[in-house]
């Protein structure tokens, strides 16, 4: 017998208006909406992230062209393979989840067709373990496979300024951006917004069971410093109107 589990908001209901989705969701008590208008499991303290939707979902808007972004992987094989884009509003010091990817059993050169066309100047962070020699690529470094097939890989792993790699110290930079309106997630990402609802520990250690892109965004975010605006953009920004250019400097 197959089965299979889907995920559903009130704001899929479209045959209620948005005014009537809100009057729904106002009737639940305070502690039941996230479950009953949303579907997020119960998971009381054993959520990592207990911060309510609202807080951090937005409507996707079209990036400022002086924003540095970067990308962000988590490796994966049956256990999926997970990618971010991340935005950074420098001036207010907000970061933007854009983009995310998810897919199972997808070699490197196949990944990466999917993630060149979010531009070929993108640099991406990448875990520690893919430092780790896989059977699949012959004997060649996971970052390194990625890297030969066109994507922009930083030269070193997923870090801290400091070289530390704590998985708590990333999840705490995470809610605390959250908690202070410094995290912000486009609405529209299905795949992202399931994992969060479902992010938990239990008895103390988080579940790592579909938290692909849950890790991804917190590479990115470890490796903030490493983000980089578009050179094209960038330069198209510099221009004034109708100056001319005859050394090149805008090229």
């Amino acid at each position: 017998m197959t089965r299979h589990v889907t995920f559903m908001t009130i704001d899929d209901a479209a045959h209620y208006s948005r005014d009537e989705r809100a009057a729904i969701v106002a009737a639940y008590p305070e502690h039941e909406r996230e479950a009953r208008a949303r579907g997020i499991p119960v998971l009381g303290s054993g959520r990592i992230f207990p911060v309510a939707e609202a807080l951090i979902a937005c409507e996707p808007f079209r990036l400022p062209r002086y924003w540095p972004r970067i990308g962000a992987l988590d490796f994966g094989w049956d256990h999926p393979s997970a990618a971010v884009e991340l935005a950074w509003d420098t001036e207010a010091d907000v970061v933007y989840v854009t983009k995310a990817a998810r897919a199972s059993q997808q070699t490197p050169a196949m990944q990466t067709l999917t993630l060149r066309p979010w531009g070929q100047w993108l640099p991406f962070a990448w875990p520690r373990d893919g430092r780790r020699e896989t059977l699949e690529g012959a004997g060649v470094a996971l970052a390194k496979q990625y890297s030969a097939h066109g994507l922009n890989m930083l030269p070193r792993h997923a870090q801290f300024p400091d070289g530390s790699v704590s998985v708590e110290a990333g999840l705490m930079e995470m809610l605390d951006r959250m908690q202070s309106g410094r995290f912000k997630v486009f609405a529209t990402l299905a795949d992202w917004w399931e994992e969060f609802r479902l992010f938990h520990r239990k008895n103390g250690q988080v579940v790592k069971l579909r938290d692909d892109l849950m890790a991804a965004t917190r590479y990115g975010v470890m490796m903030l410093r490493e983000a980089v605006v578009d050179p094209a953009e960038f330069k198209a920004a510099r221009r004034p109107a109708g100056q001319s250019d005859p050394l090149g400097a805008f090229r």
